[in-house]
């Protein structure tokens, strides 16, 4: 079910309507209505290109922590491996083990 919103950024409302809930969509808002300030601050410029810029640099975040979030999968799929490795050749110490122990049984 989608909800629908109305948030104010940069003095202009806008309806949002997603799947995610309300107080999700007003922090998104909340997140662009910041950028975009915080860039119309440093200095004379546009609302079209302070939301350009705050889209740019969200954005830059987004690929950064993708990046980011695939380098911490493939560390845990590699000591996931290195678990299961472990995993089995313990089991073969084991099979191991109780060979060894028939033998000495048998003596």
């Amino acid at each position: 079910m989608e909800n629908k919103i109305t948030v104010n950024i940069c003095g202009t409302d806008y309806t949002l309507m997603a799947e995610e809930s309300p107080s999700y969509m007003q922090k998104v808002a909340a997140l662009v209505d910041a950028r975009m300030g915080e860039i119309m601050a440093s200095g004379r410029i546009s609302r079209m290109d302070a939301a350009v810029l705050a889209a740019a640099n969200i954005a830059d975040e987004l690929l950064k922590q993708q990046s980011s979030t695939e380098n911490l999968r493939s560390q845990l799929k590699g000591y996931l491996d290195e678990a299961n490795r472990a995993k089995n050749e313990l089991s073969e110490c084991k099979r191991e083990i109780f060979k060894l122990q028939q033998q000495l049984a048998k003596k």
